[in-house]
């Protein structure tokens, strides 16, 4: 689809956040030993995938020496090891790997939005840098025509989301939706059935917070609803 094509260029080119731009030039001139001899993406990271998805994920920020290495969501860390094997299971991904944006990696009837598209210090945006990123994913939503299920990977990307249908008057009140992981919460006519999960950090998935089996059920409860 030419629009998002284009938003996406839009994403690639921003540099709203003096703070998270200073950030990415850093990172990309110290690595991390591992990484030595990559070229790190160090910009904006755009969405990714199925332009006729109708499922549609919101993550928090580019992991540092992940996505913000490869200029692909949940590429190349451990949170998208995690992501990407599950989706793979479930139908939504091509294969269960992700570790370079030219892997051959695609997802199917599902595409990847963020609420921040740089790499935050201690991975913890600012409010102020929230506000300023929002409106890619709000351009997001009006493009991706065909999303019936949304799942907010974390709360903070849960806040995010109800923050847009709070500011367009789809809900009254954000307080009315609890966050919990696994849950559905209906949102209203014609709108897309959002789902609240824990994201797959590894801090989450390596404490046992969130396990595999709690991960895939999220996914086959949107395939559920999907249809």
């Amino acid at each position: 689809m030419q629009a998002l094509e284009i938003l996406n260029r839009q994403i690639v080119a921003c540099r709203k956040c003096p703070r998270l731009v200073q950030y990415l030039e850093q990172i990309k001139i110290t690595k991390r030993r591992a990484y030595a001899d990559w070229d790190y993406w160090a910009k904006p990271v755009p969405g990714f995938g199925d332009p006729r998805a109708r499922l549609l994920l919101v993550g928090l920020a580019p992991g540092a020496h992940g996505a913000n290495r490869t200029g692909r969501p949940f590429t190349g860390d451990a949170s998208g090891v995690f992501l990407y094997n599950v989706m793979y299971e479930t139908g939504f991904a091509s294969q269960p790997t992700s570790v370079s944006r030219d892997d051959g990696l695609r997802l199917i009837d599902a595409y990847i939005g963020a609420a921040v598209r740089c790499a935050p210090p201690d991975n913890k945006p600012l409010p102020e840098e929230i506000q300023r990123c929002r409106p890619y994913l709000e351009r997001e939503l009006d493009l991706l025509t065909r999303v019936r299920v949304v799942i907010a990977l974390g709360k903070l990307a849960f806040d995010d989301y109800l923050k847009i249908l709070n500011d367009r008057g789809i809900v009254k009140r954000r307080s009315q939706f609890q966050f919990a992981h696994n849950r559905a919460h209906s949102i209203g006519e014609n709108q897309p059935v959002l789902i609240s999960s824990y994201h797959p950090s590894q801090q989450n998935t390596s404490t046992g917070k969130l396990t595999r089996a709690m991960f895939r059920a999220v996914f086959l409860r949107a395939k559920r609803i999907i249809g």
